[in-house]
């Protein structure tokens, strides 16, 4: 009896089907304008966006803004009275240096006369235009708190290694085969 050899086997071809297709190009035009949505309306200042974000921390804005609520601002070329606004508190004043968002009460020559809702009378300082940082644009009530529990390391630890396992149990599998390569 004589030993019969199949020969070489042909490569095998994987062909993907149009609706895996079609999924990965909606996937990526969803991840495109989540990207595009971002960058023109949150993206912060600090990476040459328009929004800044900051935390409330106290209840001088109170029943407008209260403490732990996250707030999204917006600068403009101008500012008027009733905006909501976030200024720096001035050099030699008593927490130089700070963020305080307060409503603009009123106008002192050029500067703004700041109060919060929650107070009896105007703040000490007033703010040039150009101190102003920007006005609410979006108020998230206890999104400041959310926001930093969700920023402390050891949360942001878990959810990095739990996004690195997802990924690596979810990944398509690759051949370690080389083509040609025996199967025993």
């Amino acid at each position: 009896m004589a030993a019969v050899t199949a020969g070489p086997r042909p490569p095998r071809v994987v062909r993907s089907s149009s609706k895996g297709h079609r999924k990965s190009v909606l996937g990526w035009a969803l991840l495109i304008t989540v990207v595009l949505a971002w960058a023109f309306t949150f993206r912060p200042t600090q990476l040459g966006g328009p929004a800044t974000f900051i935390v409330v921390s106290g209840d001088s804005m109170e029943p407008t803004l209260s403490d732990g609520d996250l707030v999204v601002l917006r600068a403009h070329d101008a500012y008027a009275v009733g905006d909501i606004a976030t200024f720096t508190v001035p050099d030699g004043e008593p927490g130089a240096g700070a963020l305080v968002i307060h409503r603009l009460v009123g106008v002192e020559g050029d500067a703004f006369v700041p109060q919060g809702d929650n107070r009896d009378q105007t703040d000490d300082w007033r703010p040039m235009g150009a101190d102003v940082k920007g006005t609410l644009w979006l108020h998230v009530p206890r999104g400041g708190d959310y926001l930093m529990r969700l920023i402390h390391p050891p949360l942001m630890a878990a959810l990095a290694g739990g996004l690195a396992t997802t990924w690596f149990l979810l990944r398509s599998p690759r051949s370690t085969r080389a083509e040609g390569g025996d199967e025993n």
